[in-house]
């Protein structure tokens, strides 16, 4: 029996009486129109694509929890996947994007207005626009393909085996935390606190907290964690927080992450280092990160995606994909600013390193 996830109720009541995002704080992009790619073209990739989808046109609808860096990779992954397959804007497919701004009740309002423009697939970026998502498609029959959903399972779209509860499926970007972890130690030797920042209403956070905590004591460090509910609390929360730290790390939390430039300032003002979960973070700021690579992340979705819009594969028969490589991210620029020498191995084996520190 199909039965709605539970992370998203409370958001119910903003969805009635909804034909579309009018009126909401959904911030809408609709990219380039569908067209026929036709016989006369001779672009190879064009014929390629017509090809790959026996002339078909698709059109979806792209729901995105919060504006900021991963989950921006993770919607151009997606599109490039998408495109490697067949599938491309502007000759094939007619993509509408939408986003929530961090807000769960206009999650399920941009989930409702999908639904009710019959998308052929919703793709949906983050846990909330996930499960959201899910809710409102599933007795339409329109299959939900997410990304950046740290825990399927946990967020009730997936069994423990891995399988959907229904016509949803997708890619996990569970945090390499025990990697990221040896990376703090090597970076701190001496450091003995480790602070973390979450919501408390993100199922992805709750479930990355307990693998720090289960984890934690291992590598010498003990846990102080604060959580909040909503971005305005996130100033306070922080300057508490770092009472209490010798560091900060991150998650993929998108409210605090939509908020990370103004938590780094108070940071840097106490002279305290902050990591990231990714190479977004690092860039802005973060001193360094063992993360995985969102773009691919994205990828590994749109191909999954274009199976099931080309009737290759059931989202409902499709396990949910996990990425188990890291990546080491470190921003020299940071390090000088604070005073850290990060060791030469690790400078050696990082995927990229910063020289400077971009604006978020």
């Amino acid at each position: 029996m199909k039965k709605k996830v539970l992370a998203v109720i409370l958001g119910a009541a903003m969805v009635a009486s909804m034909a579309g995002c009018g009126g909401s704080n959904a911030k809408t992009t609709d990219t380039a129109e569908s067209t026929e790619t036709t016989d006369s073209t001779d672009d190879a990739e064009s014929t390629d694509a017509t090809e790959a989808t026996d002339g078909e046109s698709y059109t979806i609808g792209i729901s995105q929890f919060a504006e900021h860096g991963s989950l921006d990779n993770c919607r151009e992954g997606f599109l490039e996947g998408l495109k490697e397959e067949g599938i491309e804007e502007g000759k094939n497919l007619t993509v509408k994007v939408n986003n929530a701004d961090a807000d769960m009740g206009t999650a399920s309002q941009i989930a409702q207005s999908f639904v009710t423009d019959n998308m052929d697939l919703i793709c949906a970026i983050a846990t909330p626009s996930a499960q959201a998502a899910y809710n409102a498609a599933m007795e339409k029959g329109i299959p939900v393909v997410y990304t950046a959903v740290t825990n399927p399972v946990e967020a009730e779209l997936a069994t423990e085996d891995k399988m959907p509860v229904g016509a949803v499926t997708g890619t996990s970007d569970q945090l390499p935390v025990e990697a990221q972890l040896k990376m703090i130690r090597e970076i701190l030797p001496d450091a003995k606190t480790i602070g973390i920042l979450y919501t408390t209403s993100e199922a992805n956070s709750v479930y990355s907290i307990s693998q720090y905590e289960e984890l934690a004591d291992q590598y010498g460090f003990t846990l102080e964690t604060a959580g909040i509910t909503s971005s305005s609390e996130i100033s306070l929360a922080t300057a508490d927080l770092l009472t209490k730290v010798d560091c900060l790390t991150n998650l993929t939390d998108n409210t605090v992450v939509s908020s990370l430039p103004a938590i780094l300032d108070q940071a840097n003002e106490k002279g305290i280092p902050v990591f990231g979960s990714e190479i977004e973070q690092v860039k802005i700021g973060c001193l360094a990160a063992e993360g995985i690579d969102y773009i691919s992340l994205g990828k590994d979705t749109g191909k999954m995606a274009a199976k099931i819009l080309k009737g290759e594969a059931k989202a409902e028969d499709m396990e949910y994909q996990l990425l188990t490589e890291s990546n080491l991210y470190v921003n020299e620029k940071v390090a000088e600013n604070l005073g850290i020498t990060v060791p030469d191995s690790m400078n050696d084996r990082a995927v990229e390193t910063f020289s400077e520190i971009s604006e978020g």
